[in-house]
């Protein structure tokens, strides 16, 4: 009798599996967003490397899309070309100028899902990021920056001096990275700091927002401001961090980063 039941309970089994397999076969998880990083004035690309080894563990497609930090509008006009390229949902990132980049740069993009702002401007229609920076008190660049770099259609490229580097922009990061960051450091032309905003995409597109609170660029209070007004679905304060929290704390920012992208 046993070895019947047994033999009977071992056929249903054969016949359930196929259809269960079927059924795994059909019902695939979700895609993941991909992350689409853009860095900011002072910085490149490469200061996203933790952040990007960390998604990548976590199974994110990652793309840091260049910024060219000649102005806002233009450089815009080059994200949202790499937007367009990706199919599928996209978390837009930006550090710092890169905030008002990616806020241009996902209006109209049907695709873009979540924003999130790492120490970066979140601009409103007719404010540029000069005036941010000087709405609240606290941002120490103004005497940092080195002698004007004239660029041949005229305007200016600005640099952080390499000696102030590491006390401005990355206090908390370990001396000799910053001494690299500081003599690879892309310049911003002097006139996207002053370029208004047209369209700020936050309105529509879900926000999120970290920064740290010894930011001497862009002050701490600024950045509070932006994600207050913005509604950010969620705003993290990272106690001591510099401008490039996305740097010093890379795991913190990717977890920010992966929680907006799970948002539905």
């Amino acid at each position: 009798m046993r070895t019947i039941v047994a033999s009977a309970l071992a056929l249903a089994a054969g016949l359930l599996a196929p259809g269960a397999q079927a059924q795994a076969q059909t019902s695939p998880e979700p895609q993941k967003p991909t992350v689409v990083l853009v860095h900011g004035a002072f910085a490149d690309s490469s200061s996203w490397n933790g952040v990007i080894a960390a998604l990548r563990h976590d199974g994110y497609t990652v793309v840091a899309a260049p910024d060219n930090l000649r102005g806002v509008r233009v450089d815009a006009e080059v994200v949202a070309g790499v937007i367009r390229s990706i199919a599928g949902p996209v978390v837009l990132v930006g550090h710092s100028y890169g905030g008002s980049v990616i806020s241009e740069a996902a209006e109209g993009a049907p695709n873009v899902k979540a924003l999130v702002y790492v120490a970066a401007f979140a601009p409103e229609a007719g404010e540029t990021a000069l005036g941010l920076t000087g709405k609240f008190p606290g941002s120490t660049l103004g005497p940092t920056l080195a002698p004007p770099v004239p660029l041949p259609a005229g305007g200016n490229d600005l640099y952080i001096q390499q000696a102030r580097f590491h006390d401005q922009f990355a206090a908390d990061v370990p001396e000799a990275d910053a001494l690299l960051m500081a003599a690879g450091q892309r310049p911003i032309a002097e006139a996207a700091l002053s370029e208004a905003s047209t369209a700020p995409a936050w309105k529509h597109i879900p926000s999120w927002f970290v920064y740290g609170e010894a930011d001497r660029n862009i002050p701490p209070a600024a950045l509070g401001f932006m994600a207050q007004r913005a509604g950010a679905r969620e705003t993290v304060v990272i106690k001591g961090a510099s401008h490039v929290v996305m740097v010093s704390h890379p795991a913190r920012v990717a977890k920010l980063i992966e929680r907006a992208a799970a948002v539905e």
